[in-house]
């Protein structure tokens, strides 16, 4: 029988297998490189993350392995009277762990973390691409409110 899982903030020692998780993804194999040693950018960003008050890298650990990551962002906001909001972005979990419920614990357990930090409200995007994805979110509650946009500027 596995484990429980723990959730945690990441630290520097995850890096590595964070980035593995994030290209262990149809998208992420586009773009992201897990390869030793690890690109100088992600322990760049890494350092800038955990410098941040109102930013934390999280993963989810079972049996001692990282299985599951995610990146929790705190916004203040002058809409809904001052509501602050709690942003989930790259939220993974890996490939031969999905459907066991993992990433279901993962979302509660942020979503409850940004209601400790004062949030008033939870929102995340996934790319268009990823019906499972926008199922999984859709069965625990989660509605879809707008439309996304991006400019990639390099």
């Amino acid at each position: 029988m596995a484990g429980a899982l723990l959730i945690r903030e990441a630290v520097r020692d995850d890096l590595p297998e964070i980035v593995a998780l994030l290209a262990d993804d149809q998208n992420g194999a586009l773009r992201e490189d897990a390869r030793l040693p690890l690109d100088p950018g992600y322990l760049s960003a890494f350092d800038a993350i955990v410098a941040l008050p109102n930013q934390e890298l999280i993963v989810a650990e079972r049996d001692g392995q990282i299985i599951g990551t995610m990146q929790l962002s705190y916004l203040p906001g002058l809409s809904y009277r001052g509501r602050w909001r709690g942003q989930i972005e790259a939220v993974r979990i890996a490939t031969i762990l999905r459907g066991q419920g993992l990433g279901s614990v993962m979302i509660a357990w942020a979503v409850e973390r940004c209601r400790t930090r004062g949030c008033g409200m939870v929102q995340l995007t996934s790319m268009r691409n990823r019906p499972d994805a926008h199922r999984f979110y859709e069965r625990l509650g989660w509605e879809r409110s707008h439309y996304g946009f991006k400019l990639v500027l390099d």
